[in-house]
């Protein structure tokens, strides 16, 4: 029998998981911004800006946005380094990245978007200042790698960021899963007419690493002086390391 790994709750075969996950965002693509919205009170674009702004990112230098989706960050990113800088958006998935380009191409800006695995990106070793995913990471098959490969291609000196729900504050977890397992789903149906797909996005939070795993998975794949901050109660959590 293969290797098998989590889709929310589920046990899938490995080669199965990223099918299954191409089928939740190609049904949620044309709803996405407008769920997102939704379910955070538009908190997360404040968590973005916050990224960004964690990113020490400055003028004339390189980004990638991996599983850059829409585009959100990359707009933020393109802003920030200037005419003088570079960002590339990257997406496994072809509905959320072609969204994402229109936007960005809707707003003025040209930005190269490559469609890969984030495990295996097509980039050299060392050219990025800064890279960054976003709400991405939860869904990949094999983190560690994910995040071993987005380190080889930071230059001495890069930051990683990597910004994704988390384990929310102990006391509030009552009430965050109904939210999540109650509230979300039913808001899917009536937005996206997809409950499963929310009902996935919740469990699929349940089962990403805590924030002093994520943590030590960054250590583990070379990264140092590696930090924290809980956003939201620890709903969501910005982590950030750097390679030397």
């Amino acid at each position: 029998m293969g290797k098998t790994t989590d889709f929310g709750f589920q046990k899938v075969a490995e080669d199965e998981k990223a099918r299954k996950v191409a089928e939740v965002f190609d049904s949620v693509a044309s709803r996405y911004d407008l769920m997102n919205d939704l379910m955070s009170a538009g908190l997360h674009r404040l968590w973005k800006r916050f990224a960004v702004e964690q990113s020490l990112v400055r003028p004339g230098q390189r980004v990638l946005d991996v599983a850059g989706g829409t585009g959100d960050l990359t707009r933020l990113f393109s802003e920030r380094v200037g005419p003088t800088g570079s960002v590339v958006i990257t997406d496994i998935n072809g509905p959320m990245l072609r969204r994402g380009r229109d936007r960005l191409l809707d707003g003025g800006k040209v930005i190269p978007a490559v469609q890969c695995d984030a495990e295996k990106l097509p980039f050299p070793d060392e050219y990025f200042d800064c890279v960054c995913v976003a709400f991405g990471l939860r869904n990949m098959t094999h983190k560690d790698a994910a995040v071993a490969e987005m380190r080889r291609v930071l230059r001495a000196g890069g930051r990683l960021l990597v910004l994704e729900f988390s384990r929310v504050w102990q006391p509030l977890a009552p009430l965050y899963d109904t939210y999540s397992f109650q509230v979300l789903p039913r808001l899917g149906k009536m937005i996206t007419n997809d409950a499963e797909s929310y009902r996935y996005l919740a469990e699929s939070i349940r089962m990403h690493p805590d924030q002093e795993t994520l943590k030590t998975m960054m250590q583990d794949a070379g990264l140092e002086r590696v930090e924290y901050f809980n956003l939201a109660a620890g709903v969501v959590a910005l982590h950030r390391g750097v390679r030397f």
